[in-house]
C-alpha cells in the first residue's frame, strides 16, 4: 500500500493487485502528470481504468485504447497491460474482486460508458467512512450499471523494416501527409510495391488501412481538447469534417462527439 492508502500495484510490474480488503471493490486514486507511465503489470483483481480528468491510454497485447472521462476500460484479472497519462490525468480506478461479480464474464478488455451515475458511484466508493452495508449496496449498483459500448481498439503497429519504419514515423509526425507509397519509395529506396508488401507483412494491415488507424489515433488528443471537427479533420489529413466523421465512426465504432461528448 502507498502512503495515501491506495494500492501501489498499478506502478509495479507483475504485482498481484490490490491487497485483500473486506470489500468487493477498492478504488485507487492516482494523480498522473502527462507522460506518467505504469509499465507492464497485471492484477489478480479486475480493474476498471477510468480517468476522472484528462486522457488515459491503456495498451495490452489485445489492443490500445485512449479513454476520456466518458469511457472506462474493464481489464480482466491477470491481463498484462500498461497505463499512460496522455494528458494531465487523474485516474480513479475501481479494483473488483472476481468472486464478487460472477455474472460479468468479460474475458477481453471491454470499454464501458461512464455516465453521471457510474461516476458518482466511483466517487462515493473512494470514501473510507462508509458503513459496510452502505458500501455493499453501492458496490452492487456499480456492477449493475456497467454497460459495454461498441468501441474498437485503435492500435498502430510500427513496421520493423527500416524503410517502412521511416515512412511510418514520418506519418506519425505529420498524419495529414497524403503522399502515396510510390512517392515515399523515392525517399526511402524501395518501390511502392515493396513498401506495400512490407506494411501488410509487418503490421497486418494494408497501407491505406494502417494510415487510417494512425490518423484516428492522432485525432483523439485534438478531439479531447475540444477543437472544431473541421480543424481536426485538416490536421489528420481529411478534406472535410464529414469525411473525417464517417471514417472515425467506421473505424472506432462511435462518432467523435459520442466518444468525446461536449461537457457543460
Amino acid at each position: 500500500m502507498s502512503r495515501n492508502g491506495h494500492p501501489r500495484c498499478a506502478a509495479e510490474p507483475q504485482h498481484r493487485g490490490p491487497v485483500t480488503t473486506a470489500t468487493a471493490i477498492f478504488v485507487g486514486h492516482f494523480t498522473m502528470p502527462r507522460g506518467t507511465t505504469f509499465t507492464a503489470h497485471w492484477h489478480s483483481f479486475h480493474q476498471l481504468a477510468w480517468s476522472a480528468k484528462g486522457l488515459l491510454r491503456v495498451r495490452s497485447e489485445r489492443g490500445s485504447w485512449l479513454l476520456p472521462p466518458s469511457l472506462a476500460l474493464w481489464i480482466p484479472a491477470g491481463l498484462p497491460h500498461t497505463t499512460e497519462a496522455a494528458g494531465d490525468t487523474v485516474m480513479r480506478s475501481p479494483y473488483v474482486d472476481p468472486a464478487s461479480c460472477p455474472h460479468i464474464d468479460w474475458t477481453e478488455p471491454t470499454v464501458v460508458s461512464v455516465g453521471p451515475l457510474l461516476q458518482a458511484l466511483i466517487d462515493h466508493l473512494v470514501r473510507t467512512d462508509l458503513a459496510p452495508e452502505a458500501r455493499s449496496r453501492a458496490e452492487a449498483v456499480l456492477l449493475d450499471v456497467l454497460h459495454p459500448v461498441p468501441v474498437t481498439s485503435v492500435s498502430v503497429t510500427e513496421p520493423r523494416d527500416p524503410r517502412a519504419r521511416t515512412v511510418a514515423r514520418a506519418l506519425a509526425t505529420d498524419p495529414a501527409d497524403g503522399r502515396p507509397l510510390s512517392a515515399w519509395g523515392a525517399e526511402v529506396g524501395a518501390s511502392g510495391r515493396t513498401l506495400a508488401r512490407l506494411f501488410v507483412t509487418e503490421t497486418g494491415l494494408a497501407f491505406g488501412q494502417w494510415r487510417e488507424q494512425l490518423r484516428m489515433q492522432a485525432a483523439m488528443p485534438f478531439l479531447a481538447e475540444g477543437l472544431p471537427l473541421e480543424s481536426v479533420a485538416r490536421r489528420v489529413g481529411y478534406a472535410s469534417a464529414s469525411s473525417f466523421v464517417a471514417a472515425f465512426r467506421r473505424i472506432v465504432g462511435l462518432t467523435p462527439r459520442q466518444y468525446f461528448p461536449v461537457r457543460d
